[in-house]
């Protein structure tokens, strides 16, 4: 299990957690073959049935979190204080761990703060594509 899949089970996400959705950055595509005659396509297979992700209240949650925690943490700004919130482990070492199993570009990771920015969007994001209900203000 990836660290990612740890935040989502911290979330209450465990279904997600089994299979997290996570998208690497877009590589260029190849060129396309050129077209060629062809005599008769074959049949489409069917379109698999795509369940519907169940929607987890992450801001109810996380809200709730911060108001018992002995700590004032900044969890919608901060991926240190979203990580500590959570118990996961904060550490520089974690969260290049992280960064790195959500495909952080090269020239971020030398810099920890351009790279928690990164880091913290992009884990807000993953948690949204993977059924979270966070705030598009959030997420720009």
């Amino acid at each position: 299990m990836g660290f990612f899949s740890n935040i989502l089970e911290k979330l209450g996400m465990k279904e997600a957690a089994a299979a997290p959705v996570i998208t690497p950055p877009a590589a260029a595509a190849p060129a396309p073959a050129p077209a060629t005659p062809v005599a008769a396509a074959p049949a489409a297979p069917a379109e698999p049935v795509v369940q519907p992700i169940a929607m987890v209240d992450v801001m109810a949650l996380l809200t709730e979190k911060a108001a018992k925690h002995p700590e004032k943490l900044n969890w919608k700004t901060s991926i240190v204080d979203l990580l500590k919130l959570l118990g996961l482990d904060s550490s520089l070492a974690a969260r290049k761990e992280l960064a790195k199993e959500l495909y952080c570009p090269d020239e971020l990771m030398g810099d920890s703060a351009k790279m928690n920015m990164w880091l913290h969007k992009q884990v807000l994001g993953h948690v949204a594509a993977n059924g979270g209900n966070i705030p598009k203000e959030l997420l720009d």
